[in-house]
C-alpha cells in the first residue's frame, strides 16, 4: 500500500468532521504562530497534595468549571487555552489506555461524554482544546500490537530492536522512523485529534533522544491540515536538545515543573526562583517569534479564602508574571481557576504587561546575582526589569548606556501603569522588596 493511499484510508477511518488538507509535498513541519499562547493548565492542580486535588481530581466537571471560569474571567485578556495534562486517557488508578488502534481516547470514567463532547463545550465558551501526550511508543500499545490505521503495520512493526527505553521517564519505547508506517502512526493519533477540534499538544518527557518524536508530531500536525501549537516539554527538556527541537516545536520547556508536589501549587523556592538562573542558559537556543522558552504554568491564582493556595506571596506572583512576559513565555495559570482572586485577576490582566509578552521579543541580562537585570526593545521603546533575589528590600540603580539609550528617557511604570516622569543618565528602584521587581518602559 502506497503512502498516498494509507494516508487517504487513514482520514476516513478517523471520520473527520471538516475535509483535510493533507500535504503533498515537503511538510513544512511547524505549524507558525507569532505570539505565545495564553490560557490555564491543569497539572498544578492534580500534582498537589491538597485535599480534593490530585490526579484524581481531573474529570468532565472540574474541566468545565475550569472552562467556565476561564471564559468569564481571563478570556477577555487573552487568556483562552484550557490544557488538559496527563491523565485524561488513565484511569482513576493511573493506567494509560488508548483503543484498539493504539490512539489514545479519554477515559469513561473521568470523561463520560467522552472528547468531543468535551471539546465542543469548551470550544463553545470562545476557547481553544490542549492535550498532553509523551514521547515514545507506550508500552501498552506495543504489547497489544495494536494496527496502525491505513496501513498493514502493527506497533511492534515500529518500535526499534532490541527495545529501548526512551524519554526522560524510560516510560515508552524508541520508535524507528526509517519505517515510514511510524509517521503514519503519529499521524493517526493526530489527525483523531483534529477530528476532535484539538488546538494544542503537549509531548512531555523529551530529551535529545526525542527530537525525531517531535519532528514526527509537528509533521503529523502538518498533515492533519489544523493549526496546533506543539510544546516539547519535559522537566526540563535536555539543553542539548534544544538547537535540533527549533525547526519542529514552538515552544520548549527550559526549567524544572513550577509545582512543589505538595500542599501549595508551589513555593518560591521549591522552583520558582530558578527561572532566573536557567533562562539566560536558553536564550541562546530560542528563536522568538518562532521557538518560544516555555518557563511552565504561573502559580497566580489564589491566596485567600477556599481552594489550593498559590503558595508565593502577591510580590512574588508580580515578579513570576513580570518574569515570564520579558521572557516572551506562554502565559498559562496553575491552580484551580474556579477560585481565582482579585489580585491574582488583576496581576495577570494588566494589559500593558501582557503587551510585554505578547511583543514576542527575547529579553538580554545584564546583571545576575541578587540584584538582577534585564532589558529588552520593542518597537522604539526599550523595557527595563529589575528583580531583587535577595532576603531584604534594597535599591537597584541601572545606567541607561547599559541598556544601549541616550539622552533624556520617559519613564513608565508598566505595572503600576503610571508616568515616573523624565530622567537622564540613570534610574534607581528604590527599596524593591525581597523577591520584588519593577517593570519600566522608557521612550
Amino acid at each position: 500500500m502506497t503512502r498516498s493511499i494509507r494516508r487517504a484510508a487513514l482520514v476516513a477511518a478517523c471520520t473527520l468532521p471538516l475535509a483535510l488538507t493533507l500535504s503533498t509535498g515537503t511538510a513544512q513541519a511547524k505549524t507558525p504562530y507569532v505570539k505565545p499562547f495564553m490560557g490555564w493548565s491543569s497539572w498544578s492542580v492534580e500534582s498537589s497534595s491538597h485535599s480534593d486535588y490530585g490526579t484524581r481530581w481531573l474529570n468532565e466537571g472540574n474541566i468545565k468549571n475550569a472552562a467556565d471560569a476561564l471564559s468569564s474571567k481571563l478570556a477577555p485578556a487573552g487568556y483562552k487555552n484550557l490544557n488538559i495534562d496527563a491523565g485524561w486517557n488513565f484511569d482513576y488508578d493511573w493506567n494509560f489506555h488508548t483503543d484498539a488502534n493504539g490512539i489514545p481516547n479519554a477515559d469513561k470514567d473521568r470523561f463520560p461524554s467522552g472528547m468531543p463532547s468535551l471539546s465542543d463545550y469548551v470550544h463553545g465558551k470562545g476557547l481553544k482544546l490542549g492535550l498532553y501526550g509523551a514521547a515514545g511508543l507506550e508500552k501498552e500499545v506495543y504489547d497489544k500490537n495494536a494496527p496502525i490505521l491505513g496501513t498493514d503495520c502493527h506497533a511492534q512493526d515500529i518500535a526499534v530492536q532490541p527495545l529501548t527505553p526512551t524519554n526522560k521517564w524510560e516510560g515508552a519505547w524508541k520508535i524507528d522512523y526509517s519505517n515510514p508506517c511510524a509517521q503514519d502512526y503519529i499521524d493517526s493519533i493526530v489527525a483523531r485529534y483534529a477530528s476532535w477540534n484539538v488546538d494544542f499538544i503537549k509531548i512531555d518527557g523529551v530529551t535529545k533522544d526525542n527530537i525525531e518524536d517531535i519532528k514526527a508530531w509537528s509533521t503529523a500536525i502538518d498533515h492533519s491540515g489544523r493549526k496546533m501549537w506543539l510544546s516539547a516539554s519535559a522537566w526540563p527538556v535536555d539543553l542539548e536538545a534544544g538547537d535540533g527541537l527549533r525547526p519542529h516545536a514552538n515552544g520548549v520547556r527550559v526549567d524544572t515543573d513550577i509545582e512543589c508536589y505538595c500542599d501549595t501549587t508551589s513555593t518560591w523556592t521549591s522552583s520558582v526562583d530558578d527561572r532566573w538562573t536557567d533562562l539566560p542558559k536558553w536564550l541562546p537556543k530560542l528563536s522568538a517569534p518562532t521557538y518560544f522558552g516555555d518557563l511552565d504554568s504561573m502559580p497566580i491564582n489564589n491566596n485567600s479564602g477556599s481552594g489550593l493556595q498559590d503558595g508565593i506571596n502577591d510580590t512574588e506572583r508580580q515578579s513570576v508574571m513580570t518574569f515570564w512576559s520579558m521572557a516572551s513565555s506562554p502565559l498559562y495559570v496553575g491552580g484551580d481557576i474556579y477560585f481565582l482572586d482579585d489580585k491574582a485577576k488583576a496581576i495577570l490582566t494588566n494589559p500593558e504587561v501582557i503587551a510585554v509578552d505578547q511583543a514576542a521579543v527575547l529579553p538580554k541580562q545584564l546583571r545576575s546575582g541578587d540584584t538582577q537585570v534585564w532589558t529588552k526593545r520593542v518597537g522604539h521603546d526599550t523595557y527595563l526589569a529589575v528583580y531583587n533575589m535577595g532576603s531584604s528590600a534594597t535599591d537597584i540603580r541601572v545606567n541607561f548606556k547599559d541598556l544601549g539609550v541616550h539622552g533624556p528617557q520617559r519613564l513608565r511604570d508598566v505595572v503600576a501603569r503610571e508616568n515616573l516622569g523624565s530622567f537622564k543618565g540613570s534610574w534607581t528602584a528604590s527599596s524593591v522588596p525581597a523577591h520584588g521587581s519593577r517593570l519600566i518602559k522608557l521612550s
